[in-house]
């Protein structure tokens, strides 16, 4: 799939601040949690979510998005490209399936906060152009 890199950073960023929400004994709010930590920390963050999230983004299939609407991807779509991404890691069946689930809901989180496709043709509109 093909995203700008405004959506590549707004998902990457939206999953960091799910994992900074769930990290260390208080838990406290993602969003709290992210304004809380350095910017080095955000780094760091963003760089493991990163890892993880944008192969799987890269790996969806090629969708027609239209004007004012986000990608949409089922499923079936979605976990395909978590096990094609993760691959074989020699853990056992269990961790596995703990790291494709996790995988899954990194991405579903990034997906779900893309914003809405702009169609730049519309930034010009025809009555406005010189004649």
């Amino acid at each position: 799939m093909r995203f700008t890199e405004h959506e590549l950073t707004v998902a990457v960023t939206a999953a960091a601040k799910v994992v900074a929400g769930t990290k260390g004994r208080r838990r406290a709010r993602g969003k709290e949690a992210w304004e809380s930590m350095s910017k080095i920390d955000r780094y760091h963050l963003l760089e493991a979510v990163g890892s993880q999230v944008l192969p799987v983004l890269l790996a969806l299939p090629d969708v027609e998005v239209p004007a004012g609407t986000r990608p949409t991807f089922t499923d079936a779509q979605i976990a395909t490209a978590v096990e094609e991404t993760l691959g074989e890691s020699g853990v056992g069946r269990i961790r596995q399936k703990v790291a494709v689930a996790a995988r899954l809901t990194l991405v579903r989180t990034a997906l779900a906060q893309l914003p809405v496709r702009q169609d730049p043709d519309a930034l010009i509109v025809p009555d406005t152009l010189p004649d």
